[in-house]
Formats: C-alpha cells, structure tokens, sequence
C-alpha cells in the first residue's frame, strides 16, 4: 500500500497563515453567517459527500438549503438592487414590470400549431410525467422579488426545451452552468450572485458527488459545463428574462434565433446520462426494495 502523507512542509507553506481569534462565545461563531448556520453546515458537507443511494434521491434537501439560504439574505439591499438594475436594463425592467407569469395550463396550449414552444409545452406536460410548476408554489406575487422567485420556478422547463438540454444528467448542468454565465454577464455582480446563490450550491454539490463516487458522471459533468457555457455566452440576454407568453405561438427555431440560443446540441445528446450517477438497487436492501415497488 503506497504511504501517502501530507507532510510538515506542505502544511507550513498552506497552513502558515493561519492565526487563532479569541473568542468569549460559548458556541460555535464565524464571520461567515453560512458558516454559523448549523443546518446548513450538515446539509452541504451531507449533499456534496454522500452517494445517491435508492433511499434518498439525488434532489433530496434542495428546499431545505434553498430556504436557508434565502433566510440569511438582506432583502432591503436585494430589493434596492433590483431597482439599480431596473434603470440600467430596460429589458429587466420591461420583464419586471410585466411580471408575466409563466403558468401555463394544458387546455392554453393544446391547439397550438406543431414545432411552436406551445405545442412542446403540451407534450411536456402530457407526457413527461413532470410538473412545470416545480419551486415556490406558495409564494404570492407583489413585488419584482417574488415574481423573480415565482417566475423563474415556473421557467425551468421551457428553458430545457428551447435551448434543447435536455431533463437529464447532463442537460441539467448545461442549463444550470449556462445560465450562471449569462446572469454574471450580464447584472452587477452583486445581484447576479443573489441570482446564482441556489444554483451554485446546486453546481458545487453535484460536481463533487460526482468526482468522489462516480468517474464518468464527472467527465460528462465538465462536457456539459462546457457546452452549456458556450452557449449561453451567446445569448442576448438571460433567457429568464423571455416573455415566453409572447412567444407561445412561435415556433421554436424562431425563439432561438430572436435570443441567440446557438449552438443547439444534437437532438438526445445525454439522453442515457442519469444511470452514470445513480447507484443500483441491492435486492438485500429493505428501503431500496420498498422505493422499488411503489
């Protein structure tokens, strides 16, 4: 067995720095409020160590960390920000000032002429077996913040279908590393990590989990990052920022071509990718075998 060791140099040449605080707190503390939190310290070291075993799903505990981290925001100066923003941008602005909810209903889209974003949205949500409504259900609009929150839950999946990543393994990261890039190119970067605070944990947990337990999950896991990069980096602008009501009865190509969605991967690229990240069932295993048969 190789001896691998951490010797005292290396620890001197990082650790060198390091000084101790002295503190009178009887608890825990840190200059980190993230930190601080007990909850959220146990989920992201669980989340981004764990395997995805057949008792937990892979997105097991995204509401939890999720709300946790929205808690620990200053809403007051979010709010300011997006007010900033608003008399920068006036395609944020428009957006916001519309608040144009994305929640559409099957009997709204099923005459709608085929290769339109409509008719994809009534087979979405026929044959899927997905909700669109995924995130934030609860939450009243009033203000340009919860349109964002409730808006963006509602987009998801319309932003899966017009930039053609699809709902898998590597489609996911695509869209979700394609649209860190576009909202830090696009807002200040104080209200674009507000925006990207959820998914970056999102990024963080999955790419780690991959490389630790599973070896080509993480090599498609930098493929999609890259892809989903690429493109976004040709985009006009965020693509949350579509009135997609407007464009309910356009055909999907013609959405691409008015937000700059280009490159567009090969129709089932990374069709087969989430069994690259999910463990097998063990027939000696209670819980699996009980999640198996429901």
């Amino acid at each position: 067995m190789t001896d691998v060791k951490v010797g005292a140099g290396e620890r001197e040449y990082f650790n060198g720095g390091i000084r101790k605080i002295e503190t009178e707190s009887s608890v825990l503390v840190s200059s980190s409020k993230y930190l601080n939190h007990q909850e959220l310290r146990h989920l992201v070291s669980q989340e981004m160590l764990r395997r995805n075993g057949a008792d937990m799903p892979n997105t097991a505990f995204i509401p939890e960390v999720a709300q946790i981290l929205m808690m620990l925001e200053d809403f007051p100066r979010v709010l300011a920000l997006f007010e900033e923003e608003k008399a920068r941008l006036p395609q944020f602005k428009k957006w916001c000032d519309a608040r144009s909810l994305s929640d559409f209903k099957k009997d709204e889209v099923k005459d709608c002429a085929p290769g339109t974003l409509g008719a994809a949205l009534y087979d979405f949500m026929v044959n899927s077996g997905y909700e669109l409504d995924i995130f934030y259900r609860e939450i009243q609009v009033v203000n340009d913040l919860t349109f964002y929150l409730r808006q963006t839950a509602l987009t998801h999946d319309i932003e899966h279908i017009v930039t053609g990543f699809g709902p898998n393994h590597g489609g996911e990261i695509a869209l979700l590393v394609g649209n860190l890039h576009a909202k830090a190119r696009y807002f200040h970067p104080e209200l674009a990590a507000f925006f990207n605070r959820v998914p970056s944990y999102l990024r963080a947990k999955t790419i780690m989990k991959d490389m630790l337990h599973y070896a080509e999950g993480y090599a498609l896991n930098l493929e999609a990052e890259y892809v989903g990069a690429t493109q976004a980096r040709n985009w006009k602008y965020p693509i949350m920022l579509a009135d997609w009501r407007a464009m309910t009865d356009w055909q999907i190509s013609d959405i691409r071509e008015e937000l700059g969605i280009t490159p567009v991967p090969p129709e089932g690229l990374w069709a087969d990718t989430n069994g690259l990240v999910e463990d097998a069932l063990h027939a000696n295993d209670d819980v699996a075998s009980a999640v198996a048969a429901e």
